[in-house]
């Protein structure tokens, strides 16, 4: 690729050694890859680096500074943004190579397909799942709300073909701790813009998620995986407003 082409990724990990190889070879067109790691017990660091990865280790300050952070490193005028349980795949890399080559606009959307419970899931909401992760470097920035990062672009925005496939949960088990961990998150930010629970956020809404995933969003096209989407999706939003609840109940008893 041309000097005005050139493409630098970003990558946030933390105990990913066993899924950062791959991600790292699915992008090995790139002209730089930059992985910001939050002390990892594993080889994170050191497989990144052995594959050429400029690797920066940094206390995690929440999902949006990380990702932030990452993207300052960059050297290059594009920048490809990826988790480590995340691959391109042959037709987006493809794609990708093509805008590059003849850039027609500011950002790209792409669309992410998951490996879920031993089949891609197609249905429920997580499909195609599109995200903001290919920019000119000065024109994108990560907002949103922790732990629900997102990319917004000043400029125009098309969208590539080819799926970002996301392994994105190591068993059920993963799932659940990712849950935990996540509500916990969501639920700090919810009582810090003073939003508290009422008794319709601990029932009505999540009732409204397993219908809205399963039968609106036609979970049920994707087996018994989709009724364990719709579930956990379900669970996901309880447990956050039950523990918007409870910070809100000892902050009453304070």
């Amino acid at each position: 690729m041309s000097e005005r082409t050139r493409l630098s990724v970003c990558i946030v990990a933390m105990d990913e050694e066993d899924r950062l190889g791959d991600c790292l070879r699915s992008v090995d067109f790139a002209d730089e890859w930059i992985v910001v790691d939050s002390h990892s017990s594993d080889g994170t660091r050191e497989l990144a680096a052995s594959m050429g990865a400029r690797v920066i280790e940094r206390d995690w300050p929440g999902h949006v500074e990380q990702k932030n952070f990452a993207l300052d490193q960059a050297e290059h005028e594009w920048v490809l943004c990826l988790d480590a349980d995340e691959r391109v795949s042959p037709e987006l890399r493809e794609s990708i190579l093509a805008a590059l080559a003849s850039p027609t606009s500011d950002g790209f959307e792409i669309c992410r397909r998951t490996w879920y419970l031993g089949r891609w899931i197609r249905h429920g909401g997580w499909y195609p799942d599109r995200n903001l992760r290919l920019f000119r470097r000065g024109k994108g920035r990560w907002g949103g709300t922790n732990p629900h990062d997102h990319m917004y672009v000043q400029g125009t925005v098309a969208r590539l073909s080819g799926d970002l496939l996301h392994y994105s949960y190591r068993s059920l088990s993963d799932h659940l701790r990712i849950i935990d961990s996540y509500t916990s998150i969501a639920a700090r930010e919810k009582h810090a813009r003073g939003k508290r629970a009422s008794v319709i956020d601990l029932t009505l809404r999540p009732l409204w998620k397993l219908l809205r995933m399963y039968v609106l969003k036609a979970g049920f096209l994707d087996g018994v995986a989709g009724v364990v989407v719709a579930v956990m999706g379900s669970y996901y939003v309880f447990l956050k407003y039950a523990k918007l609840r409870e910070m809100g109940a000892v902050e009453n008893r304070e």
